[in-house]
């Protein structure tokens, strides 16, 4: 591990862009380790894939408290890997956690209260072996707390100096803008959503939080841009032993890959083709091509997914007819 140096040429041909009205740039893409960096993966995969999404210019590493599995050991994994390779370069790094879904039993353990979040992000810290991390974002609206108390609890975390940006993830666009008033009036607005956005998922479109965010000026960093795997060749001829959806506990099922599904995925991968893009490259163009969109986070389970993404960057953006022709595939029976 202490042996990396980072590619010297990794900013030369990397896009990024200003998250909403904040300072703060993130890459093209950003790479999130929900899955495949846990304690029971490939730990030399891991490392591999962080280091080569570095030395390609991603600087944003997306974690949260319960990611693994086991919950938290993705933190610790990253830990690791920032106090040792990385370690010269955290001033390039943006890393943010999250914090909102149960971690620990009894009533202090989830959701929004001030108790559980100041708690669940010392252990965050701790297990990333971090002073602070550049955005913290509270992971789910909590309605048996006060929005107030959880903003108020996000604000002091970055007076408190554990963290530099507040982030807010799965709010609908009503809860959104409350939120990011509140936030605003303690003089730390909140910079980021981070929605579930797909091809294969609009509801963030068609419900209105995409144009909330923008409307804020609050960039928006989706996450599952590949519908978890679907926006790929994977599942076209079937499904393929140790995938998500042959594991019973995904969040991809396999009664989600119906025929009609697979119909629109087959003619989504025909104008990849004609425009000499994979289909997970054309998933990514398309959410790029969307309102107030800074990045989008990617998953991996190999060095060579990272690269294909990231390769994405320095092609072609969907032209109008080519939006067109999508909404056609998509809106069809």
């Amino acid at each position: 591990m202490s042996n990396y140096q980072a590619s010297h040429n990794r900013y030369e041909q990397s896009r990024y862009s200003k998250c909403g009205n904040s300072g703060l740039k993130l890459p093209y893409v950003s790479l999130g380790l929900w899955h495949n960096f846990g304690g029971q993966d490939n730990q030399k995969t891991a490392l591999d894939m962080l280091l080569r999404a570095f030395d390609l210019g991603i600087t944003h590493f997306d974690l949260a408290n319960n990611y693994g599995p086991p919950a938290g050991s993705a933190e610790s994994f990253f830990g690791e890997v920032i106090s040792g390779p990385l370690k010269p370069y955290r001033d390039e790094l943006i890393v943010s956690t999250k914090a909102g879904y149960g971690m620990w039993p009894g009533p202090y353990g989830d959701w929004g209260s001030r108790k559980y979040l100041v708690a669940s992000l010392d252990q965050s810290l701790q297990r990333m072996q971090l002073d602070y991390v550049d955005i913290f974002y509270h992971h789910r609206r909590d309605t048996d707390t006060p929005l107030e108390e959880t903003m108020q609890t996000l604000s002091d975390i970055v007076r408190n100096g554990k963290a530099l940006y507040v982030g807010l993830s799965n709010y609908n666009a009503a809860d959104l803008l409350e939120a990011n008033s509140i936030l605003s009036k303690s003089g730390t607005p909140c910079i980021v959503n981070q929605p579930k956005f797909s091809m294969l998922d609009r509801t963030i479109e068609q419900q209105g939080v995409l144009d909330a965010a923008k409307s804020a000026g609050i960039g928006t960093v989706p996450f599952s841009p590949l519908a978890q795997g679907l926006l790929s060749n994977k599942y076209l001829n079937g499904i393929p032993k140790h995938s998500r959806a042959s594991n019973p506990d995904s969040f991809l099922q396999s009664e989600q890959i119906t025929q009609e599904v697979l119909n629109k995925v087959t003619l989504l991968n025909e104008l990849a083709q004609q425009r000499g893009q994979s289909l997970p490259q054309l998933a990514i163009s398309w959410i790029h091509a969307k309102p107030s969109i800074t990045s989008c986070i990617i998953g991996a389970s190999k060095v060579s997914q990272i690269e294909e993404l990231v390769a994405t960057q320095h092609q072609a953006p969907l032209t109008e007819q080519e939006m067109k022709m999508i909404d056609v595939i998509l809106t069809s029976d």
